[in-house]
């Protein structure tokens, strides 16, 4: 079973900047491609950024150049740190770990995290 945990979030103004992490734990996965995703309400979420196992990351438009995803390996923990926040940036934020057993390239599927809101205000 795995075990995804959403940290970071809260309230800043425009121009600020927050990190979130993400940690995933499994007994029988050793590594997870991890991915962060938001919704507002009445919308669908969407893809903001995410790292693979092996390290590749990938980002939307709507962040590239001011959001940063990284990785732990030791630890099986991903970072979103986002910089130069707007209004807009306004979500309930979620991560969602996708796990491979060890020594292995099967994947099971993903599993959420529990979500962390981040307001930014103008």
């Amino acid at each position: 079973q795995v075990r995804v945990v959403e940290s970071g979030g809260g309230s800043v103004q425009a121009g600020g900047s927050l990190t979130l992490s993400c940690a995933a734990s499994g007994a029988t996965y050793c590594t997870f491609d991890i991915n962060w995703y938001r919704q507002v309400p009445g919308k669908e979420r969407e893809f903001v950024s995410g790292v693979t196992a092996d390290g590749r990351t990938t980002a939307s438009d709507s962040v590239k150049g001011r959001f940063t995803v990284s990785q732990d390996r030791e630890k099986n923990t991903a970072y979103l740190k986002m910089n130069s926040l707007k209004p807009e940036d306004t979500a309930m934020y979620y991560c969602k770990a996708d796990p491979y057993f060890c020594g292995t390239t099967i994947r099971d599927p993903g599993v959420w995290g529990q979500g962390t809101q981040v307001t930014v205000s103008s």
